[in-house]
């Protein structure tokens, strides 16, 4: 019972004193600039009536019924 409380202590003392970075402070990383590209507005047209036709066979199922 003593040596599992010694190895979680030990192991408890390990994983705070590495729990920072050794990372120096002053590095300073660019921001990635993301440039998204139009589309055309029949897709977006796609992304509507793709759902709808959807509901529209779901109904058509469920009043045949």
């Amino acid at each position: 019972m003593k040596k599992l409380a010694i190895a979680a202590v030990l192991a408890t003392a390990a994983s705070t004193a590495t729990a920072g970075s050794y990372a120096k402070d002053d590095v300073v990383i660019e921001p990635v600039v993301v440039v998204e590209e139009e589309t055309a507005s029949s897709s977006s047209a796609a992304g509507i009536l793709i759902p709808l036709f959807v509901v529209a066979i779901i109904a058509a199922a469920v009043s045949a019924d």
